[in-house]
């Protein structure tokens, strides 16, 4: 389905946009959350006061913005269609991988991991409004896969729990915590197939005689 092109005064408005973003994640890096206003993101992003707080009133909804868009996939990225599980899984983690890789990922999760004991709220935030519709996205995929009877699975919480842990203790958290740590994208690529293959060895419906439970 095409989209309709933006007009000039929406052009503007998302740039002015992405420039309020990139402002308020740098500086809620360098001065922390709490001693961060408002005014000094307008400052340091270039656009006036009333431009900023016209998109964004309150702090907390343009923290909002930079959980949305850390997550954000594209558009035309419709969810994988049941009836191949392994191509399916595969897109789903590889779309996984990409955001993990995302600098503006790390710069979200350490902004949240030290404003933590003042600001719980950020963390509510993240995970509600990035992590979670992310899980419901492969959990809707592997119940779908169940439906359809190419896999066996009991407890799809547990599995998708399961296949985005497999990538993310890879890929995400030592980069978030080793500095210069970097992983190829052939690495990448390894550690979300073989995530797959594992879930597929694991839940494969291998006959009608398989009980769900095994």
């Amino acid at each position: 389905m095409s989209q309709a092109v933006p007009t000039y005064h929406q052009r503007v408005a998302q740039e002015k946009r992405a420039l309020i973003v990139a402002a308020a994640t740098a500086l809620f890096l360098e001065l922390g959350y709490d001693r961060t206003s408002l005014a000094r993101i307008a400052e340091r992003s270039g656009v006036s006061r009333a431009t900023l707080f016209k998109q964004f009133p309150t702090k907390a909804a343009l923290f909002d913005a930079i959980v949305t868009e850390a997550w954000s996939t594209a558009e035309e990225e419709e969810p994988p269609q049941a009836g191949n599980f392994v191509d399916g899984l595969g897109i789903l983690g590889r779309r996984y991988a990409d955001l993990l890789g995302r600098p503006r990922m790390t710069d979200l999760f350490r902004i949240v991991i030290a404003e933590l004991p003042r600001f719980p709220e950020l963390a509510h935030a993240q995970f509600s409004q990035g992590k979670m519709p992310y899980f419901e996205s492969v959990r809707g995929y592997l119940l779908a896969e169940h439906e359809a009877g190419t896999v066996r699975i009991a407890d799809v919480d547990l599995a998708a729990t399961q296949f985005l842990g497999m990538i993310s203790n890879y890929v995400f958290w030592p980069a978030l915590l080793v500095p210069g740590w970097e992983v190829s994208a052939e690495r990448v690529a390894q550690v979300v197939d073989e995530a797959v293959r594992t879930i597929a060895a694991r839940y494969a419906a291998t006959g009608p005689g398989t009980s769900p439970d095994n």
